[in-house]
């Protein structure tokens, strides 16, 4: 038995060093913290590239991490209903690090690569707010938040010297910049420094900057052997702007009419609209009914120029028409059942009833 006590006791000593280590590694993996920690909230305009997880630090020592963001509607606008978005941050921070009701919070990149963190400074005094201690979830206000810097507005700034630059240099400079204006260190001596640095090497490219100079060279030659043409353009878009100028107040006048004509056309149509269906809807009815008569409209058409021609020969005596009655026929019965046929006297006139 005391043959196996000591291997046993090596055993558990050795999983009992395994486990720490392994909590150890698995909390550093997963930024989790150690010990009681109070929840807060934040507020931010802007929370791009903050996620859950990342650090929460007090002069750069982390001290709690990330917990959950989501969209909420600002709690202090004086229009709930109506008030913009705001990005509500719920964070941790170890219970032997109290913040007090003057604490600022300000997103931060930790690299390049756009990983951010949540810096907590203990800011000077604020008008109206007495110091206290926050309580658990209590709400830092917009007012005393800042956003993480807009790197791509920061960098598109130095664009033209980054154009020239090696990768690594890129990077250290950015990460200076960054630093400097991030207050985490660096001064902007040191950072002046640097860019005259990587100036001195972008003037060390004189080559490069010489040929870019001996081709603008080249184009401005080409434009000067086409400089007669390059001015007839240039004085006949003259004239063009100066004719336009000119007739600013007919032109003006014109889109003011159109415009009127537009509104009446427009007020037009809508008054025109019902009666318009209706006489859309008959023309189609008129149109089916064609369509069904279309042999007695054909023979109609094949006798009507026969017709015309006789009534032509009617008319030839004056603005009036000769009728002559050459026949009659039917019965009409009166009263005390008397039946009557009357007839015309015979026999007609050949001339008029041929």
């Amino acid at each position: 038995m005391r043959g196996l006590l000591a291997p046993l006791v090596k055993l558990i000593a050795f999983l009992v060093v395994t486990a720490m280590a392994t909590y150890v590694l698995a909390a550093t993996i997963t930024n989790a913290g150690y010990g009681k920690a109070t929840s807060y909230y934040g507020l931010f305009s802007d929370a791009t590239g903050l996620l859950t997880g990342d650090d929460v630090r007090v002069s750069g020592v982390r001290v709690g991490s990330i917990q959950g963001i989501k969209l909420i509607r600002d709690p202090n606008a004086p229009d709930r209903a109506n008030a913009p978005f705001v990005a509500q941050v719920r964070f941790d921070v170890s219970d032997d690090r109290p913040l007090t009701s003057w604490v600022r919070a300000k997103l931060r990149f930790r690299n390049l690569v756009g990983q951010r963190y949540l810096a907590l400074e203990q800011g000077s005094a604020i008008p109206g707010v007495p110091e206290t201690r926050l309580r658990a979830k209590a709400v830092i206000p917009l007012s005393q938040t800042q956003n993480a810097l807009d790197l791509s507005t920061l960098f598109a700034g130095f664009k033209p010297l980054f154009s020239g630059l090696d990768p690594d240099e890129i990077n250290s400079l950015s990460m200076q910049i960054i630093q400097t204006l991030q207050g985490e260190g660096g001064t902007v001596d040191n950072l002046l420094r640097q860019t005259a640095e990587l100036t001195s090497a972008v003037a060390d490219k004189d080559k490069v900057i010489g040929d870019l100079v001996d081709n603008l060279s080249s184009v401005l030659d080409t434009l000067g052997q086409r400089d007669q043409k390059l001015s007839e353009l240039i004085v006949q878009l003259q004239r063009w702007v100066s004719g336009l100028a000119a007739d600013r107040t007919v032109i003006g006048d014109s889109i003011t009419g159109i415009n009127d004509l537009a509104s009446a056309t427009t007020g037009l149509l809508d008054k025109a609209r019902p009666q318009l269906k209706q006489d859309v809807e008959d023309l189609t009815g008129l149109a089916q009914t064609l369509n069904a008569g279309n042999t007695i409209i054909d023979g109609v058409l094949q006798r009507f120029p026969n017709k015309i021609a006789t009534l032509t020969r009617t008319a030839t005596y004056g603005s009036w028409f000769n009728f002559y009655l050459c026949s009659m026929g039917g019965t009409v019965t009166l009263p005390g059942n008397i039946a009557l046929t009357p007839s015309l006297p015979t026999p007609f006139p050949p001339a008029r009833c041929s």
